[in-house]
């Protein structure tokens, strides 16, 4: 009687798994065969997956690396998240409206406003609570509410995406805001994403590495990073990732999206740069998986490599993605811009700022953050 209870239950487990992922939309939409024979063309697709310029492997694996894993999930000491939930600046709707001065609001991790020339860009909208196909998957983010409710936010230019992991790309977002947003500028692939979740396909344009286009007058680049991409079971790298270029009238920005150090930030540099600001990963690391999320200190030499006039740290206060003290990230970057002399924004989550505030120093807000009581 026991045997058959407990083939019942893991009958049951294995049906409910399956069901899940078969009819989960958060695991997006598939490729279809047409675009895969297009990819096929490109020198970095290979073997039904796109690969970086460089080899890459997204987690050194070895026994003692999956024996430390495993270990430091139960008696890691370090403080991955804040004590309390963090309380954000707030955003009123009515400040985002035709700002024609570059503008930048962190809402933390990796997603950004970006006002530039009277548009508004959404970079990276992860605005739900949980990087996860399920909240049972992940922890919830690190701050009790958004800057500001997506409900609230005005209509917008464009949203812009790095690449298709959860903590960038988010059904529930997506599905709150597709219908306020005029062009959703996405790498080869992840149109597939957005279309099945209902976006209007002759919204969506998909870029492959070194592809420009344009928004309102605003020249957009897609280029390289070094990382992969996959949101389930038997996706892995099916679509592109990458860091994206935007040129304005006065103002040159990169974003880097999420990737390992390599040369492609030197050549990004000698190809567009310099540049005004770059926002670039810096958070979610660890030695293991070192080729796809960059050191702090590699962080800041990237904004070196690309030339750019002052960097800011995203990718890390806001989820529990690695092993580190939450605020290493900060830290340690900090740390690297003032031996190299490179001016670090580090803004409070949800504060905005323009390039005018480049120059200031902004205070170490992480040391004493606003709590919720």
């Amino acid at each position: 009687m026991l045997l058959v209870s407990i083939a019942t239950f893991i009958i049951i487990l294995v049906l409910a798994v399956f069901l899940f992922i078969r009819f989960n939309p958060e695991f997006g939409g598939k490729q279809s065969e047409a675009d895969k024979l297009q990819y096929a063309k490109l020198d970095h697709y290979q073997d039904g997956g796109f690969v970086n310029l460089i080899p890459t492997y997204t987690m050194e694996v070895n026994a003692k690396n999956i024996y430390g894993f495993f270990k430091e999930q139960f008696t890691n000491k370090e403080q991955r998240a804040p004590e309390k939930k963090l309380m954000p600046e707030k955003l009123d709707s009515l400040e985002i409206v035709n700002n024609l001065k570059t503008r930048i609001t962190w809402f933390g991790h990796s997603t950004i406003l970006l006002e530039l020339d009277g548009s508004k860009i959404l970079i990276d909208p992860m605005l739900g609570d949980v990087p996860a196909p399920h909240p049972m998957l992940g922890k919830a983010r690190f701050v009790k509410e958004l800057p500001i409710a997506i409900e609230k936010l005005p209509y917008l230019d464009a949203v812009v995406i790095s690449h298709d992991h959860y903590d960038h790309l988010d059904y529930g977002s997506i599905q709150k805001l597709k219908d306020k947003v005029g062009r959703f500028f996405v790498p080869l692939g992840v149109d597939a994403h957005l279309e099945a979740w209902g976006v209007d396909p002759s919204k969506i344009e998909s870029l492959n590495w070194w592809d420009e286009t344009e928004l309102k007058g605003i020249k957009m680049a897609f280029a390289p990073s070094r990382h992969f991409s996959g949101r389930g079971i038997g996706d892995s790298n099916a679509t592109l990732w990458g860091s994206w270029i935007f040129k304005g009238n006065e103002d040159k920005i990169y974003f880097s999206g999420d990737g390992g150090y390599g040369p492609h930030f030197k050549e990004i540099g000698e190809k567009y740069g310099p540049f005004d600001f770059a926002m670039v990963e810096c958070g979610q690391y660890d030695e293991r998986w070192s080729q796809i999320h960059m050191m702090p200190e590699e962080s800041v030499q990237a904004g070196q490599d690309v030339g750019a006039r002052a960097i800011m740290p995203i990718h890390w206060g806001t989820f529990v993605l690695a092993f580190h003290d939450w605020r290493d990230p900060v830290e340690r970057a900090t740390s690297k811009a003032e031996e190299l002399g490179i001016p670090i924004i580090t803004p409070k989550i949800g504060e905005a700022f323009t390039m005018d505030e480049l120059n200031n120093k902004f205070p170490r807000w992480w040391e004493q953050p606003n709590v919720v009581n």
